[in-house]
């Protein structure tokens, strides 16, 4: 088995997600993580997120981090460890998009486990969510980068544009894709 210092992001996400399914924690990767996978590193990011599906508690998460060494830094929902820069973040529960919840998660397997993530149409619409709501363009390049470089379903990010009332900005995404 790898070190921790000698895991790449996704393996390391793998590792953790791993770890904590087999304590019964089912936890999902969402965020910038999943950007950069489905970028192929265009985009990075600092953090893991891995969001906590069915909410399985912060006392039982703090336990496996532990043994794996890692520590609780600051607030509650941050963990470090000294072998590595990354850190791994369990934003609150439950896993969806926008208003949406999410159904169906990918998988990627590698030696140190199985990470589960948002599908690249969820990637999409977590992307499309922060500049929807925040007007952030970094979000809807985000977004644009992952659809540009994976298979996706438009007509899901279609609908699920017109329920979050933002039909005028998904146009301006459809429109800057590549043909």
């Amino acid at each position: 088995m790898k070190k921790i210092r000698d895991m790449s992001m996704e393996e390391l996400g793998a590792f953790v997600c791993s770890a904590l399914e087999k304590e019964g924690i089912e936890t999902v990767l969402s965020g910038g993580c999943c950007v950069e996978i489905y970028s192929h590193g265009r985009y990075t990011s600092d953090d893991i997120d891995l969001i906590d599906r069915f909410n399985g508690g912060h006392r039982k998460i703090k336990t496996v981090m532990e043994k794996l060494g890692f520590r609780e830094y600051k607030m509650k929902r941050y963990f470090v460890h000294d072998e590595t820069s990354l850190f791994i973040e369990f934003p609150r529960g439950p896993l969806g998009v926008g208003d949406a919840p999410v159904k169906e998660v990918a998988l990627r397997k590698s030696e140190t486990g199985t990470l589960k993530l948002l599908t690249p149409t969820d990637c999409i619409k977590d992307r499309l969510a922060g500049y929807y709501h925040w007007d952030d363009e970094q979000n809807l390049e985000q977004a644009i980068w992952v659809a540009n470089e994976n298979e996706f379903d438009i007509e899901v990010i279609e609908e699920w544009s017109k329920c979050e009332g933002n039909l005028e900005k998904f146009q301006l995404f459809r429109k800057r894709l590549k043909s």
